[in-house]
Order: structure tokens, then C-alpha cells, then sequence
């Protein structure tokens, strides 16, 4: 009489898969490569730090303005009665010269037509210091800068307050759309300047619009 034993056998297929050890994790370049160097952690930034500011800034304003007034007005009054004083007395003035009569008719137009359009552009970089870190790391910064050619002079001045997460790591630098409560300040002297700037006497006329 034969007899048969049946042994169980386990099986195992074949792990083919690139990723390995890392598949659990995902594959970086970190434990792909063996050249692999870890970039040095970005140093914070601290009080009285240096920052480029890249500002670019641009405006377009448009107004219209149109005004269209009209005025009619005509006074016919006729006086009937009145008094005389005469010997500390109040009597009824006879009125012998005629009744008193006032008549007249007022015709007033105005018409006003304005129309308004400026574009200004500010693009430059400027250099800021940082003047105070708040309680939650926003940074508040301050800068301004100086440029003289001749005669010409160019002046910047920007405050404002920024995010440390908005600052370029890299760069070390922030735009000026990123920045808070942003304040620039722009000064122009020389003969540039002075050939298109409004002398006093054309501030007065048009501050008080005397045509």
C-alpha cells in the first residue's frame, strides 16, 4: 500500500519595484542620490539686518468730470403801505410819490467740463534695514537711498512692515507688493525738475482757482 504526504509550500513572488525600501516614504533625490548635500538652513533674520526691497509700482488714475447748472429767478414786489415816525408818532405814510416797486429777474448758467488721466511708474531696488521684529516676526523695515549726478538728485525713502515667510531665501530680497503699510517717498532736484515743477504764484492761482 503507497502512501502520499502532501507538504505545504510557501510561495513568494518577486519584489521588482525601484523604489525599495523608500516606496513606503516616496523616492527623493535625498535617498536616490549619493551626492546628495543638504542645502544649509537659511539663517533668520535679525534686528538690524539688511533686506532688498524690489519695488515696482504702478498707477493709472482716470476722471471725468462734468457739471451743467442752471438758474432762473424774477422779483415783482410792490409795496402798499407803510409808516411815517412824526413827533414820536407812528402815522400811515401817504406815499405821494408813488408806490414803492422793486422788480428784477436774475438768469444765471454754468457750465464745467474736466477730464483727468495720470500714469506714474516706480521701479528701482532699495536697500532697508530692519528697525524692529513684532511679537508674531513681522518685520518692520526702513531704507532710503541717495543718488547724485551733477546737479540732479534723486532721493528714496521706504517703510513698511513684511512677513519672513515673503522673503526670497535666497535672494534676500522681498517685492513691494509683499510689503505692508508701504510708504514711499520720491524727491527730484535739479534741472530736471525744475523744468516741468510749478512755481509758487501757479500753486496760488491753483489752489484758489481764480479763473
Amino acid at each position: 500500500m503507497a502512501t502520499v504526504c502532501l507538504t505545504a509550500v510557501t510561495t513568494f513572488a518577486q519584489d521588482s519595484s525601484l523604489f525599495r525600501d523608500a516606496r513606503g516614504s516616496g523616492l527623493t533625490l535625498e535617498r536616490a542620490s549619493w551626492m546628495y548635500q543638504a542645502p544649509p538652513e537659511p539663517r533668520p533674520v535679525r534686528l538690524h539686518d539688511i533686506i532688498t526691497v524690489l519695488v515696482d509700482e504702478k498707477s493709472v488714475v482716470i476722471s471725468e468730470g462734468e457739471i451743467d447748472n442752471r438758474k432762473k429767478a424774477s422779483l415783482d414786489a410792490v409795496l402798499n403801505d407803510w409808516i411815517l415816525l412824526k413827533n414820536m408818532a407812528m402815522i400811515p405814510d401817504p406815499q405821494s410819490a408813488g408806490e414803492p416797486q422793486i422788480k428784477g429777474k436774475i438768469d444765471k448758467k454754468y457750465r464745467s467740463e474736466e477730464g483727468l488721466e495720470t500714469r506714474d511708474s516706480m521701479i528701482f531696488r532699495v536697500a532697508v534695514t530692519v528697525v524692529d521684529i513684532r511679537p508674531n516676526g513681522n518685520l518692520v523695515v526702513e531704507g532710503t537711498r541717495s543718488i547724485q549726478n551733477n546737479e540732479e538728485v534723486w532721493e528714496y525713502s521706504l517703510s513698511g512692515e513684511v512677513r519672513p515667510e515673503d522673503l526670497n531665501k535666497q535672494t534676500n530680497s522681498v517685492r513691494s507688493e509683499n510689503v505692508a503699510a508701504l510708504r514711499i517717498i520720491k524727491r527730484e532736484a535739479g534741472h530736471v525738475r525744475d523744468g516741468y515743477r510749478r512755481g509758487w504764484l501757479q500753486k496760488v492761482m491753483d489752489g484758489y482757482q481764480l479763473f
